[in-house]
């Protein structure tokens, strides 16, 4: 675990809960991110912030700072780019339609991978792998454990070589909005614009720095410079891309589930000397350790 910009504090700025793709509960999460020394959290589910308020009231029993965030998903250049919005105002109402917009293109989503996956009797899939999401919509692990639970694979690692993961039927895209859209959205409703895990998209340097160059004439300001899965080289090229762009600089574990020491709350790295970091600007800037509660 990494004690940031040798401060008291320990920031984790992206992770997700049972509201989304998570194996967590909002409460638990929070609990875990406590017992793991993080002091500031930002939970940033997927398309929505239905998990915020059960976390504020975790985030306070276990004095935990608690950042507002989501992680949206948008298109560039016909790829899905994924944003993350911190520190912007959930009572938005404006945003809030937005959200719900966005919780719209995912159902459309999950339907269309039940469809693919089991064209007999799609309903069921879909009921089934709704149940594995808590109600809620369900994501690829989701359907990943609806088709183990139905005998179709042994294991989710298999449901996603035969049937989730990249290229197979059920990997779906959904109707997004453009990149500069999200942006906007997330500016309007205060908050700031951060390029989620940029390395991941598989883009040269080139078109990575083009969509850079959108997102920030777009009103984006930040880029994870720190998360999990970061290959050798990766941290160096993004604190030279926000040095060179003048961005600031975004760190989180994308926490998603236990047992994964590579992607664990708060196991994140130190950052770099000479970035500004995202949270020195927030609108109750974290630089004196004050707490923020959303």
């Amino acid at each position: 675990m990494t004690i940031p910009q040798g401060s008291p504090n320990c920031i984790d700025l992206h992770c997700h809960s049972t509201a989304s793709d998570g194996a967590l509960s909002p409460a638990m999460l929070l609990a875990r991110a406590a017992e793991k020394g993080v002091s500031h959290l930002a939970l940033t589910d997927h398309d929505t912030i239905d998990g915020l308020e059960e976390a504020r009231f975790s985030a306070s029993r276990h004095g935990v700072g608690l950042i507002a965030g989501v992680e949206l998903s948008c298109v560039w250049g016909r790829q899905t780019i994924h944003i993350v919005g911190l520190d912007f105002d959930p009572q938005d109402q404006t945003f809030r339609e937005r959200l719900a917009g966005q919780k719209d293109n995912r159902w459309q989503r999950a339907r269309k991978i039940a469809d693919r996956l089991q064209r007999n009797d799609p309903e069921a899939l879909l009921a089934l792998a709704t149940e594995k999401a808590g109600g809620d919509v369900p994501g690829r692990p989701h359907f990943a454990k609806a088709l183990v639970e139905l005998g179709k694979v042994s294991d989710i690692n298999q449901a996603f070589n035969r049937h989730l993961g990249a290229g197979k039927p059920g990997d779906v895209k959904a109707f997004w909005p453009e990149l500069k859209d999200v942006v906007r959205w997330i500016v309007e409703a205060g908050g700031i614009a951060v390029v989620a895990h940029p390395r991941k998209y598989k883009m040269t340097a080139t078109r990575l720095r083009a969509m850079v160059a959108d997102f920030q004439a777009a009103g984006g300001q930040a880029i994870e410079v720190l998360t999990s899965g970061q290959q050798a080289g990766d941290l160096g090229f993004l604190t030279d891309l926000c040095r060179r762009e003048g961005l600031l600089a975004s760190q989180g574990s994308d926490f998603h589930f236990p047992g994964a020491p590579w992607c664990e709350l708060g196991r994140i790295e130190k950052m770099p000397e000479g970035l500004t970091p995202v949270w020195h600007h927030f609108r109750e800037p974290l630089e004196s350790g004050a707490t923020l509660s959303v």
